[in-house]
């Protein structure tokens, strides 16, 4: 089943607009197998790029790596124009304020409220009043979409699209420039997938935003990004629109957008 998604990301970014995230030569491996290899990539200012592929590629591991959480064999990631290996751990710290996270299914903390939840990073990072904190935590909780009184739920209180949403609101609440997303519309029903889709785009718009995701949801590519990184053979195949890369005469990448999927999403946005 599809859901039905609006037919252009609106603002994309020119293409010539700076690069904030960059992969250069991205050995990554695990034992003797080896996962990315002479892996590059670029993100730019005020994208929404998604990375697709096969179950086994490394795209978790591929953002991962740009975090830091996954340590590259070879190759660099710069940030801002910084090289994350070769700068103080100091400089590290102050990037990483820059960008905001949202792993699968939110990663809240179960013994907390969302308002707490919310709150964590602001605690754990400045020395801002707890009045201040819980009014933070409101706009956030305001800006992605949920009922203020859902502050003081705890997270099994809520639906999978609400604590989605409620990951996305901590992950924001630091006013960073980059959001990074894993699977955020994954074991989401249509409709709530469809408002998160949305939701990003206004995001991005709002705050000036670069988003780079990691989905299998064509849906969620149709609707929202304005590239498609693809990872294949051990790196990034091709990075492009989704026009372009249907284009390309790659096995997984037709079977991908072609398959039986991809047809009946062709259906859904012709009807």
């Amino acid at each position: 089943m599809t859901r039905s998604t609006p037919a252009s990301p609106g603002l994309s970014p020119p293409p010539d607009a700076p690069v904030v995230i960059r992969l250069r030569g991205i050995l990554n491996s695990f034992g003797p197998a080896t996962i990315h290899e002479n892996l590059d990539l670029d993100v730019r200012k005020g994208e929404i790029l998604g990375v697709i592929g096969a179950s086994g590629t490394g795209k978790s591991v591929l953002l991962r790596t740009i975090l830091g959480l996954q340590r590259q064999k070879q190759g660099s990631v710069t940030i801002f124009g910084a090289d994350m290996d070769r700068i103080a751990e100091k400089e590290k710290a102050a990037i990483r304020r820059l960008w905001g996270v949202l792993f699968q299914d939110g990663a809240l903390f179960s013994s907390l409220t969302v308002s707490e939840n919310i709150q964590f990073p602001l605690r754990e990072f400045t020395i801002l009043p707890p009045l201040l904190r819980r009014e933070i935590a409101r706009m956030k909780i305001a800006a992605v979409g949920l009922p203020l009184l859902s502050g003081e739920k705890f997270p099994a209180e809520l639906s999978g699209g609400m604590r989605k949403r409620a990951g996305l609101a901590r992950a924001l609440v630091m006013d960073p420039k980059i959001l990074l997303l894993d699977e955020p519309t994954a074991g989401l029903d249509p409709l709530a997938a469809a408002g998160f889709d949305q939701l990003l785009l206004t995001l991005r718009q709002n705050l000036d935003l670069t988003v780079c995701l990691v989905t299998h949801d064509l849906d969620t590519l149709y609707a929202a990004c304005d590239r498609v990184a693809v990872l294949a053979e051990k790196r990034i195949y091709a990075v492009d629109t989704i026009d372009n890369l249907i284009r390309l005469d790659h096995p997984w990448i037709q079977d991908y957008f072609r398959g039986p999927r991809g047809r009946a999403k062709a259906r859904a946005d012709a009807g």
